[in-house]
């Protein structure tokens, strides 16, 4: 048995799942990694941007995408621009993103049909 099915307590539950986070955890136990990912799931293909352009779109201050830029180069939602200065993002061409365009795309959709 996993320590998840040994856990009496919702607190222990809850403090077991902070320690041993879900992909979906992990990048969501940040605050503004929604409103960031909103933004980009809005972004046509390709499109490039800087970390101001970015936070203006998102409606972030410069210092939140900062702050997460690792975080969304990590899990590749976003990927450097090669030989840009100062440094240009854009969508990453990654599984996780084309998942979450379809988890967006479903969830949009409810109801539709």
């Amino acid at each position: 048995m996993t320590d998840m099915e040994h856990a009496v307590d919702r607190g222990e539950k809850k403090k077991l799942r902070r320690e041993y986070p879900s992909g979906w955890l992990y990048l969501t136990q940040h605050d503004a990694i929604p409103i960031l990912v909103d933004a980009l799931l809005d972004l046509p293909p390709n499109f490039e941007f800087n970390k101001t352009e970015l936070a203006e779109h998102a409606g972030v201050t410069r210092q939140t995408v900062g702050s997460y830029t690792d975080l969304l180069l990590e899990v590749e939602l976003i990927e450097e621009v090669p030989n840009t200065s100062p440094r240009r993002y854009r969508v990453a061409d990654s599984d996780v993103i084309r998942e979450l365009f379809e988890l967006n795309g479903a969830l949009n959709n409810v109801g539709d049909e």
